[in-house]
């Protein structure tokens, strides 16, 4: 990947990492500039950035590492984690949502742009599909 896309994956995770740029926004710019999909590995601590074409990024997280995963993922906890980053709610980080998601077992999350959707997946694979809000 080009030092110019690089550039724009790391400007939006450490957007999301510093609480300057809300998750629409960042899919927003991500978009813009092409990219297909993301995803979050909580346990490797990385993010990866796709472009349609199979290239990728992996860039190393800073919030990620230190939380335990529980090990089943509890589905409604994570609803509730993603309904709190989805209305702001007050105090919203996002190390306080990757903190939450990780203690109801999620292991990461993938966000496709073409599919609206993330989904967010446990130790042993199962899963949760979160649509992508109407607008």
């Amino acid at each position: 990947m080009d030092t110019r896309l690089t550039a724009i994956a790391q400007t939006c995770l450490d957007a999301a990492e510093n609480n300057t740029m809300a998750f629409p926004q960042i899919v927003g710019k991500l978009m813009q500039e092409g990219f297909e999909s993301y995803m979050i590995d909580y346990r490797g601590a990385t993010a990866t950035y796709y472009l349609p074409d199979g290239e990728s990024v992996a860039l190393p997280t800073k919030s990620h590492g230190s939380g335990a995963i529980a090990t089943v993922l509890d589905t409604v906890a994570v609803q509730a984690a993603i309904e709190e980053a989805q209305q702001a709610v007050p105090g919203y980080t996002y190390a306080g949502f990757c903190a939450k998601v990780m203690a109801a077992g999620c292991a990461g999350y993938i966000v496709s742009f073409s599919g609206r959707r993330a989904v967010y997946f446990g130790r042993t694979a199962e899963t949760h599909v979160e649509q992508f809000p109407q607008t």
